[in-house]
């Protein structure tokens, strides 16, 4: 018999978090690539101060412990810049004080002018992001961090949905965390997983939580991966 999978303590108290703070939520959802969903994960929900910080410290103790080496964190506009800011805080807390940038929508033709804010993008640079649905956004990420002559080594995000990505509107058989490792050469830490979902969901087995559990293990069945 197969020894069940070993639970990550971090993953499951994130998913727990994620719950509690109407972040994660379960019914019938449109993903960007036109699937119905049975869960849906909204990173802009961590709207105050207590659950960014709360966010920032899960992100922080995941990157910590992934070992990946990095000189500082780039925020993608815009959901990863306020990420990326209070990543930053929340590893100079833990010791680990590095610089941080992000980048605007559009160029500034005043003051400072440019796409990117906040410090000089120099060196490893690990980006940090919510989700990652198609890679676009690390795509976009690293052309700008190539740009400005730094390297872009690492993401960092919050859930790995570990499910299958679209090309033309079509289902291809790798994700989009698989695709920036694989093909774009970046280490990739999520704080949380699918699989990690799936075991919060089994835990509470015989509660309204679990009754969850049936029909997002038929979607991962349909569209997951690795």
């Amino acid at each position: 018999m197969l020894a069940a999978p070993r639970q990550d303590s971090l993953a499951q108290d994130f998913v727990q978090f994620s719950v509690e703070a109407g972040v994660l939520r379960f019914g019938e959802f449109r993903t960007k690539a036109g699937r119905m969903s049975p869960y849906f994960f909204n990173a802009g929900l961590f709207d105050d101060g207590a659950k960014l910080g709360q966010l920032a410290q899960f992100y922080a103790r995941r990157i910590l412990a992934s070992g990946i080496e990095f000189d500082m964190l780039f925020g993608p506009a815009y959901k990863g810049i306020p990420l990326a800011a209070a990543v930053a805080i929340e590893l100079a807390r833990d010791g680990r004080n590095v610089p941080y940038a992000y980048n605007r929508k559009e160029a500034k033709d005043h003051g400072e002018g440019g796409t990117l804010v906040g410090a000089p993008v120099r060196g490893r640079v690990l980006i940090v992001d919510d989700v990652m649905s198609a890679g676009t956004a690390a795509r976009e990420s690293i052309a700008l961090i190539r740009a400005a002559g730094a390297t872009p080594h690492a993401v960092a995000i919050a859930l790995d949905r570990q499910e299958k990505a679209t090309e033309d509107g079509r289902d291809v058989d790798h994700s989009a965390v698989q695709y920036v490792r694989n093909q774009l050469g970046l280490q990739v830490c999520a704080i949380a997983r699918l699989a990690d979902l799936l075991q919060y969901l089994e835990r509470h087995a015989g509660e309204e939580l679990g009754e969850h559990h049936a029909r997002v293990e038929a979607y991962r069945r349909r569209y997951g991966v690795e």
